[in-house]
């Protein structure tokens, strides 16, 4: 893939920000073969930024990176409910969304894109410690706690560090598919997908072994969705109730267990139609959702497009 064709991907540091924040975007849109993608780290102007947990960085870009980028993440930085970052910030930021480029916040670097207004009157997230510092500061914003992440189209927000990871997977999937998106998890070590609407954490506290016993029985329905699986059996597994594995079940996840299986089985059939010649009819049974009538109406209801219409957005060029 030439450069002109590569995605740009600008990493805008402010004073205080965390290491890990800026870490993943720049790490997950590195520029390989399978990630056509490239990265520019950048600050209020170039040179060094004193961050946070006593890192700093040496940025070689200024706030010229987010006149060039397609997307301009915002990592989380300390102390975000005292003070906003400077206008010129402000002023590039706005100027990049009216552009045309994405902006995504991960943490507290919405504080940041609320500073724009461009957050007032849709939803965003932030870390479940700041949302209601979020709220209180911008009141015009629509603070969701209980996400991992939040896409508005043009901007996107994120909870905490590790959901930041799963917002830039969930972009990758939304650029280039569920198979490049599950490459790069690999590749990362990461958990393949994480929705947006599952909780960033759990209200009350889960002994552990119960919490072990649900995530080995995700994974477990995952390499198992062409198969029936029922509440009874997916609770048979976990070794609680139905009514117990349900509830904790949403506590942990956001979905109940029938919703969770309905996505992953959307998603692989996703990968099929991406990877495979399979007839839809074929993807269906493999997948676990019987008919390709099925499969239609779950797909436009989930992803709005039909699995031709989405078959041939990710093969074009094939």
């Amino acid at each position: 893939m030439t450069s002109s064709r590569l995605r740009r991907v600008a990493v805008l540091v402010l004073e205080g920000a965390k290491p890990l924040d800026v870490g993943i975007p720049a790490q997950v849109f590195t520029t390989r073969a399978s990630m056509p993608y490239e990265v520019r780290v950048c600050g209020a102007a170039p040179g060094l930024v004193t961050g946070g947990d006593g890192l700093s960085y040496h940025v070689a870009d200024g706030l010229g990176a987010l006149e060039w980028a397609d997307i301009v993440f915002v990592p989380g930085y300390r102390f975000p409910d005292r003070e906003d970052p400077p206008p010129i910030v402000v002023e590039a930021l706005v100027a990049a969304h009216e552009r045309g480029a994405r902006l995504a916040a991960i943490s507290t670097g919405a504080f940041a894109l609320a500073a724009t207004g461009l957050l007032d009157g849709r939803r965003a997230t932030t870390h479940w410690h700041y949302t209601r510092a979020l709220a209180a500061k911008h009141p015009r914003v629509r603070v969701d706690e209980n996400v991992l992440f939040v896409d508005e189209g043009s901007v996107l927000t994120s909870a905490g560090a590790a959901s930041g990871l799963d917002l830039c997977l969930h972009i990758l999937r939304g650029d280039l598919g569920v198979a490049a998106s599950n490459h790069a998890a690999r590749r990362l070590v990461a958990a393949p997908y994480r929705s947006g609407g599952q909780a960033q954490y759990v209200p009350r506290s889960v002994p552990e072994p119960l919490g072990e016993r649900f995530a080995a029985t995700r994974e477990w329905a995952l390499h198992r969705l062409g198969e029936p699986l029922t509440l009874a059996v997916l609770a048979r597994h976990a070794r609680v109730s139905p009514r117990t594995f349900s509830r904790r079940f949403a506590q942990d996840t956001g979905y109940t267990p029938m919703q969770w299986v309905l996505r992953a089985r959307v998603d692989m059939a996703r990968e099929l139609l991406e990877r495979s010649q399979r007839s839809v009819e074929q993807i269906a049974a493999d997948v676990g959702l019987g008919t390709g009538a099925n499969l239609r109406f779950h797909f436009r209801h989930l992803l709005g497009v039909t699995p031709g219409e989405y078959r041939r957005t990710f093969t074009r060029g094939a």
